[in-house]
């Protein structure tokens, strides 16, 4: 019973304290994720993956995504004019 205890315990602790590199690449988020996460979204609305109540929220999602994105190849476009 108690050495269920402890190995129980020792599951905790490395469920509990992630290490660094988790952490690091977890936070790590870039303007490529965002552009796949978009064709995700196209995909799946293709496919028929929503319900129609959720349609709203996907939607509004999708439009701020892609003015995001429009809005990052404009800036893009100009940092490479200059």
């Amino acid at each position: 019973m108690a050495k269920e205890e402890t190995q129980n315990q020792q599951v905790d602790n490395q469920v509990e304290s992630p290490s660094e590199e988790t952490t690091e690449s977890a936070a790590e988020l870039t303007v490529q994720d965002l552009a796949a996460i978009k064709q995700i979204i196209d995909v799946a609305s293709q496919r028929g993956a929503f319900k129609p109540n959720e349609m709203i929220a996907v939607g509004q999602t999708y439009t701020k995504l892609e003015t995001f994105l429009s809005a990052v190849a404009a800036q893009q476009g100009e940092q490479g004019e200059s």
